[in-house]
């Protein structure tokens, strides 16, 4: 997808670049491999390089840059993971991209208070393997191996959230690097407050446009007792949903539940080298103690027997139950490779639970006219679900057919109360959307975002058109 360069690109100072050796040395980095990494995304969006990479290693680090953009006027993006698929991190004004991924340090853990605190760049899976001992993980789960703080950047959330909630819920304080190059402290680690504004609230999830965290204090939670996972076959997509939507209205703790349709099925199959039969799936998780879980899976099953659904295919090994979540996380690579030479071009919406099920089946059968390979899944337990189209990058009908099936399930979503996006962000591919679904309330982020960053460099031509 063409990003439309709408931004001024002045050429970079030849003295700030120095400015930047001098202070950094090593750490920074102009090579065109490096440059292209931090310019490239995991989706449709052009690459755009950034003019320099600056790896930080503390907040210091950070603050310094940041006062040396802001005083020459440069941009500067942060970047984590990079698997961000809304073109988050995509630096469409040149500038820094600073990568946090050696900001990687665990600070803290409480156990006793059920807490943590990490660095931005502490990643998701080296977090938890740390935890493993302490009796406690961090559940927030979006499939990629992120770091932390681009998780609360893009308010994250994944297959976890219909039971323990998304980042929104899980963050409990942050260290931020604010535009005039001041470090503050958003909360303090009390459970709750009502001191002030929530400024933690408005930083989850703004994805860079607003400051640069570099610390996060993050709620914990009890590994399980027990955990058993299920793998459930239907003979319609109708019944997989409302299979979900009955359990959710019965009362059943569900720790995940996914739905992949039978084109993902497929893909997966052939991805991941599984053998499940090519139909709408829905994969469980339940967490609990041995006679809770049971009860659990014991309703679940019946709703399921009555929508149409197959055999349960149950596990409460770990190296199983690891193989199947590791299929699902690795769904979008599945879907994208369907086809040589494809880029993956993923949408998101979530629409309140009781509208599930028209708003799935309703875009399923868009799909099904589409001359654009695409697959449906997601967690629909809170009523979010993806699709990833196989789009041929050089192909202006095909990127234009998607386009229009995606600004119909957008528009669809919302005439049922919905959102545009339940966890990817609205980065560069959801602007029009977001204007389209709060209206003037877009007009007070704009406020919030001059009053902080007066001169627009902080992960410029993202969320919102500041102009």
């Amino acid at each position: 997808m063409h990003i439309d360069h709408c931004f001024a690109r002045p050429p970079i100072d030849p003295a700030f670049i120095e400015q930047l050796r001098t202070r950094f040395g090593t750490s920074l980095h102009l090579t065109q491999a490096m440059l292209h990494q931090h310019g490239s995304n995991e989706a449709h969006f052009d690459v755009v390089l950034p003019d320099a990479v600056v790896f930080a290693r503390s907040t210091e680090d950070v603050v310094d840059l940041v006062r040396l953009c802001v005083a020459a006027r440069v941009p500067i993006v942060p970047f984590g993971a990079g698997t961000s698929i809304e073109g988050n991190a995509v630096p469409v004004r040149g500038g820094v991209s600073v990568n946090l991924g050696e900001m990687n340090a665990i600070l803290r853990v409480g156990a006793e208070d059920f807490d943590c605190t990490v660095q931005a760049g502490c990643r998701r899976e080296e977090l938890n393997e740390h935890l493993r001992d302490t009796g406690l993980f961090f559940p927030i789960d979006p499939g990629a191996n992120a770091t932390i703080g681009g998780m609360v950047s893009t308010r994250a959330s994944g297959t976890n959230a219909v039971r323990y909630g998304t980042m929104r819920e899980a963050v409990l304080s942050l260290k931020v690097v604010t535009p005039d190059g001041k470090v503050i402290t958003t909360a303090t680690r009390a459970r709750k407050s009502a001191a002030g504004y929530d400024l933690t609230r408005l930083y989850v999830g703004s994805e860079g446009t607003l400051g640069i965290i570099t610390e996060v204090t993050l709620r914990l939670h009890p590994i399980p007792e027990t955990i058993s996972s299920a793998v459930c076959g239907f003979q319609t997509l109708e019944g997989a949903v409302d299979t979900v939507v009955q359990s959710i209205q019965s009362g059943v703790p569900l720790a995940r539940v996914e739905i992949l349709d039978d084109m993902q099925i497929r893909a997966v199959n052939a991805w991941s080298k599984l053998s499940l039969p090519e139909v709408t799936t829905l994969f469980f998780e339940f967490h609990g103690s041995p006679g809770g879980v049971a009860e659990q899976v014991a309703l679940v099953e019946a709703l399921a027997t009555a929508n149409g659904g197959g055999d349960f295919a149950w596990s409460n090994l770990s190296e199983e139950r690891a193989k199947l979540w590791k299929a699902r996380h690795e769904a979008y690579y599945a879907a994208v490779a369907f086809r040589p030479s494809a880029v993956g071009w993923t949408t998101d919406v979530c629409v309140p639970i009781s509208r599930l099920p028209e708003c799935i089946t309703e875009t399923k059968r868009d799909l099904q006219a589409s001359s654009v390979p695409a697959t449906i899944l997601g967690h629909v337990g809170d009523g979010n679900f993806h699709v990833i189209f196989a789009v041929d990058p050089a192909s202006a009908d095909e990127l234009a057919e998607v386009q229009a099936i995606n600004g119909r399930l957008v528009a669809r979503a919302l005439a049922m109360e919905g959102t545009c996006t339940g966890e990817h962000g609205v980065g560069l591919g959801k602007q029009e959307w977001l204007v389209e679904e709060l209206g003037e309330a877009v007009d007070v982020m704009r406020v919030i975002k001059r009053a902080l960053d007066p001169h627009d460099l902080f992960n410029p031509g993202k969320i919102f058109a500041l102009h």
